[in-house]
């Protein structure tokens, strides 16, 4: 069977470049992000995505669960959030499979492959629970360090499903008190 190949070299082009791709477009387009919660979960799903898929640069989709989630199901709200986000960590992750050399000269890098080496996968769970920027990191040292890409993932999904819920129950709460 033919499997075609991607050389690192390739692999790290690609990603650096759609990952510039995206964080220039959310910077341009940073209103009509936020806009998207206007679509619902489907909104909210893209908003993430995208928010996770830039690498470094901040995105507004943390604001768009809570919205949704104020006047939508927050358990819904937080399933699409969470899957959104899991399937933008992948840039993340993939940087990483690529080599990641790019981001050994990040001031956090050291901490961030010190807490992977200890705790593994729990490190992973942790950092997605909580918002925060070293999450990308985690996602390229994963990636380079050889992490299964489906524990990967289940770690990541579960983290986040945790730190969307409760967003979007947030959203949902702010909405009563007003009420």
């Amino acid at each position: 069977m033919f499997k075609p190949r991607l050389s690192k070299k390739r692999l790290r082009v690609f990603i650096l470049i759609f990952s510039l791709v995206l964080g220039i477009s959310a910077f341009i387009f940073g209103k009509q992000i936020e806009n998207l919660q206007d679509l619902g979960y489907l909104g909210v799903f893209i908003a993430n995505l995208v928010g996770s898929a830039t690498i470094f640069l901040p995105v507004p989709a943390l604001a768009t669960t809570v919205a949704v989630g104020a006047f939508l199901n927050p358990i819904l709200t937080g399933v699409f959030s969470a899957v959104g986000s899991t399937m933008g960590e992948l840039t993340g992750y993939y940087a990483g499979v690529g080599g990641g050399e790019f981001i050994k000269k990040d001031k956090n890098f050291e901490k961030v492959k010190k807490w992977m080496k200890t705790g593994g996968l729990w490190v992973v769970f942790a950092l997605a629970v909580l918002p925060n920027p070293l999450f990308d990191l985690t996602g390229v040292i994963s990636g380079a360090s050889g992490i299964s890409i489906w524990r990967y993932l289940v770690a990541v999904f579960s983290g986040k499903l945790i730190k969307f819920t409760t967003l979007s129950y947030a959203g949902f709460g702010i909405l009563k008190i007003f009420q």
